[in-house]
């Protein structure tokens, strides 16, 4: 007797009037993301693995494949929903407007998926809506006057200080964490420090209250501002 297939929407152990739909939600890309973001926040991107989501939906790791061929293409997925939730500015602002309110948003956005930078900096850029934010860059700098040679540098320069602020935050709150509440950060490390000799190391021990203090709102700002200011020099 020729065997029954069995389609991916369906559990092989399911009674034979019964439809998969009355047995459990059908197994889609949408549910098998939500799945993965479930486990990326609660165990990280280092645990996630194509058996434990399948594990975590209640399916066989084969039934995955046929919506997600592998985990390569699962990390872009991710880099996807997450530029996804990214929004553009309102186009009458100005330039530099612009590109201050995109950047403040793209922070928040990867600040509320825990190892957003090593996802988004482990995929290239693609898919469309990361394609969508290149080519708002890009637009921004192009209307603005910028040179068209040196219209991809500024972009890059904008994503590698977003992404490099966001995981320096990331790894220093990690560190401050354990020890303090998150309102008094910037007193452990400053403790640590006091008993470095002033001698031996004027300059650091001179500014160790402003390397301590925690206000990444207003360095990130004023880091973009430097940014926005050499960019404007550059402008023909």
């Amino acid at each position: 007797m020729a065997r029954r297939r069995i389609h991916p929407l369906q559990t092989e152990g399911a009674d034979e009037g019964q439809g998969a739909s009355d047995v459990h939600t059908p197994l889609d890309r949408e549910r098998i993301i939500q799945a993965v973001l479930t486990l990326l926040r609660d165990e990280g991107l280092g645990s996630i693995s194509m058996r434990k989501i399948a594990d975590s939906l209640g399916v066989k790791a084969a039934s995955l494949y046929y919506h997600v061929k592998d985990k390569e293409q699962l990390m872009h997925l991710l880099a996807e929903q997450i530029s996804s939730d990214v929004s553009f500015p309102d186009e009458s602002l100005d330039w530099q407007e612009q590109l201050r309110e995109w950047a403040l948003h793209f922070r928040l956005v990867l600040h509320r998926y825990r190892d957003a930078i090593s996802i988004m900096s482990a995929t290239m850029a693609g898919s469309p809506q990361r394609l969508a934010h290149i080519e708002f860059l890009y637009r921004l700098f192009a209307k603005s006057g910028f040179s068209d040679p040196h219209i991809p540098w500024f972009a890059s320069m904008v994503k590698n200080f977003i992404y490099s602020f966001v995981d320096e935050e990331n790894r220093l709150m990690a560190i401050a964490a354990p020890v303090e509440p998150s309102d008094k950060i910037e007193e452990t490390p400053a403790t640590r420090m006091q008993s470095l000799s002033a001698e031996l190391y004027p300059h650091f021990v001179r500014l160790l209250p402003y390397t301590t203090a925690v206000n990444w709102d207003e360095e990130f700002l004023f880091g973009l501002k430097v940014l926005v200011d050499g960019f404007e020099a550059q402008r023909k």
